[in-house]
């Protein structure tokens, strides 16, 4: 008899919200009436056409483009990339405080273009918050370069097309790119600059485990690490967005690391007058595409925008600075504690982590997730997003299905908890899709050709199960996501959509 189609389609990413360690010390939000206001009716200026993270050049030119025709802003091409896409400079505002704003001189680190998008839509509208933002234009140049690096997008990796990384070639200037940069520096002479970054979701504010949602830093100026008026200023600065950020994500602020890096944008800025702020998007639970991390850019931005303008920052101090917790790389996708290896016939009690990469196709449009297992061993003083303690549970190899299948059609008439509890993790295809909602599915898709093993080693993609002392098969780990195999939780299979969210 038929199954009912029963395909697991989870969240790629389930995220523990229990706190593991000691969590850094609270510091009590501001009190700032605006900053809310911009986070609740964010939706209200969200730029729309932008989705996700891997967009190109080509989907925001027309968004720069259209400001042309607005009086607010001032929009310039300042010079050409490697391969000859243009590079732009907006401005905005018509005060005598100057400040700076470039994103993705890291190609694959879009978030800030996001929001840098949804900030131009803000200054746009007409609403009541216009006096607030006349306000602030008259205070305030503001200068953005969105997407510095636009060779580096389209490939969405992080160099340009030299293989140059553009934030170390602030001195030698051997990138078009760089030299943009420079000459606008050169040229605007910045009260304040901000280099937007996104960061890996690894990173932890403190050690503990919640994540770095944004980590800031002022860069440093030499190897010492002293500090001037221009860094002790961007220091404020930071200080006070600090505080408002607890707000909305109460300790998953993070200080990034001051080490000095001679050939770095943001260390020569601040050795040459100018405050720089380093700012990094890190992971939030469930926002692998970053849209809330974009939200809070917007937020953030204009909320530095406006304690600039008035120079509120000035009340912060240097101890608030260092008292934001330091970047720690202490987070995994996944962390399953104490479980039951057989190495060689011998009984080990290891912890196993996993780690999530991107496979990219459509011209790197679209990926799907594989997961390897990037530590084993005593792991206790590292977290995941998502943690079992598997203590009683054995890990055993998952077996492949005796059927080879057609296609991924053929699959709808396995009832797929039934499968996992039999110890079956992988299956063959004669034909295999390339499309990422298939790679959230509770079982492994293989060509025909390829030979499956699923030990439990490092760097191993592994697929296994968890079995308990009965002998029946509790947890299944699937290209590094987690399954319950309860039968209570038989109602959540069902067959990916189009809208299944990547």
């Amino acid at each position: 008899m038929r199954n009912r189609f029963a395909i697991l389609c989870l969240l790629l990413f389930c995220f523990s919200s229990a706190v593991m360690s000691q969590p850094p010390a609270f510091i009590s939000p501001t009190n700032d009436a605006v900053h809310s206001t911009l986070h609740l009716r964010y939706q209200q200026y969200k730029e729309h056409s932008i989705k996700d993270r891997r967009f190109k050049q080509t989907d925001i030119i027309p968004l720069i483009e259209r400001l042309q025709k607005d009086p607010l802003f001032l929009v310039n091409r300042v010079g050409k990339s490697v391969e000859g896409r243009n590079i732009y400079l907006v401005k905005l505002g018509r005060g005598q405080k100057k400040v700076l704003m470039w994103s993705q001189m890291h190609g694959n680190e879009p978030t800030a273009t996001m929001a840098l998008m949804d900030i131009f839509n803000f200054f746009r509208q007409k609403d009541d918050l216009t006096q607030w933002k006349n306000e602030l234009l008259d205070s305030l140049t503001i200068y953005f370069i969105p997407m510095l690096n636009p060779d580096g997008v389209e490939r969405f990796e992080r160099r340009n097309a030299l293989d140059i990384d553009l934030n170390r070639d602030a001195v030698r200037l051997q990138s078009p790119e760089a030299q943009i940069l420079k000459r606008i520096h050169d040229q605007v002479q910045p009260d304040f600059a901000f280099n937007l970054h996104d960061q890996t979701t690894q990173y932890s504010a403190g050690r503990c485990s919640s994540a770095a949602t944004l980590s800031f830093l002022a860069p440093s100026f030499n190897y010492a690490k002293d500090i001037n008026k221009n860094r002790f200023k961007a220091m404020q600065v930071v200080s006070h967005l600090n505080k408002v950020l607890q707000t909305y994500i109460p300790r998953q602020v993070a200080r990034y690391s001051d080490d000095y890096e001679p050939r770095a944008f943001g260390d020569n800025m601040q050795k040459w007058g100018t405050s720089a702020i380093l700012i990094e998007a890190g992971g939030y639970a469930q926002d692998y595409e970053k849209q809330y991390n974009r939200q809070l850019h917007f937020v953030t931005l204009l909320q530095a925008c406006e304690t600039i303008a008035k120079m509120s920052y000035q009340t912060e101090t240097l101890e608030d600075y260092y008292r934001i917790p330091q970047n720690e790389k202490t987070l995994f996708h996944l962390l399953l504690r104490n479980v039951v290896v057989d190495k060689e016939g011998k009984d080990y009690l290891l912890d196993i982590a996993f780690k999530s990469y991107e496979a990219e196709y459509n011209q790197f449009r679209n990926f799907y997730f594989y997961n390897q297992i990037e530590d084993l061993g005593d792991l206790s003083v590292f977290h995941g997003y998502q943690e079992l303690d598997a203590n009683g549970l054995r890990a055993v190899p998952g077996l492949l299905y005796p059927h080879i299948f057609d296609n991924v059609d053929d699959l709808k008439y396995l009832d797929m908890l039934s499968i996992l509890k039999q110890g079956y993790t992988n299956v063959k295809l004669r034909e295999v899709p390339n499309d990422n909602r298939y790679h959230q599915l509770p079982i492994r898709l293989s060509s025909i050709s390829r030979n499956i093993t699923n030990k439990i080693e490092l760097h191993r993609s592994s697929n296994f199960l968890l079995q308990a002392e009965d002998g029946t098969y509790r947890y299944a780990v699937v290209n590094g996501f987690l399954f319950d195999l309860q039968e209570g939780n038989k109602g959540a299979y069902k067959m990916p959509s189009e809208g299944v969210s990547r």
